[in-house]
């Protein structure tokens, strides 16, 4: 789809369909350029992971279209101290979602919004999700459903999040792996409704 008339084109640079998606359920027109970047991942330090693998994405993408405006995140489930990426193996998936049983985790989403001849805006949005009372047959009933292999902590609150979770604080979309509600207001900057 083109930009608006005299505006700059919209990068999304991820390779992410819930991303995509909440963009485009956001009202914005862009294209996708998923990013090339070495990813890090500090076990005990969520938000500076969040922060700096959105920085790499983002400012990959910026230097190969510094022109285009440009939108690149970073999700990190942070569980009992530590990190949790996507799981190795569906076993581990189960086990992660049973060792969630009656918890609360905290979403930490770095986001970076490059708009040309400004600074980039950076800032990590946070968002906790509370798990209800899980057993074995619950998790397996859930992973009938939902694939957790391409998902950070092993589940997607926007599928059958129902399931397995109580409620949330915070951003919805955050916790799906962009904040609509930062990205909007950034964007309407350059693209008013």
């Amino acid at each position: 789809m083109p930009p608006p008339a005299n505006k700059p084109v919209l990068i999304l640079a991820s390779a992410s369909p819930r991303r995509r998606r909440i963009l485009l359920d956001a009202g914005f027109r862009f294209r996708i350029l998923p990013p090339v970047a070495a990813e890090v991942h500090w076990t005990r330090a969520p938000i500076r992971t969040a922060r700096e693998n959105a920085l790499r994405k983002g400012a990959g993408c910026r230097a190969l279209h510094p022109d285009a405006c440009i939108v690149a995140a970073d999700t990190v489930v942070a569980f009992r101290g530590r990190c949790l990426n996507k799981p190795a193996s569906r076993s581990q998936a189960a086990r992660w979602l049973l060792g969630f049983s009656n918890a609360t985790q905290r979403v930490y989403t770095g986001v970076y919004i490059a708009r040309p001849g400004r600074r980039p805006f950076i800032r990590v949005v946070r968002s906790l999700v509370h798990f209800k009372p899980l057993t074995a047959s619950i998790v397996r009933r859930y992973l009938q459903h939902v694939d957790p292999m391409d998902k950070a902590g092993a589940y997607d609150i926007s599928e059958h999040g129902n399931l397995i979770i109580a409620g949330h604080e915070g951003s919805f979309t955050n916790i799906m792996g962009l904040p609509v509600e930062t990205v909007a207001r950034i964007l309407r900057t350059v693209y008013p409704a």
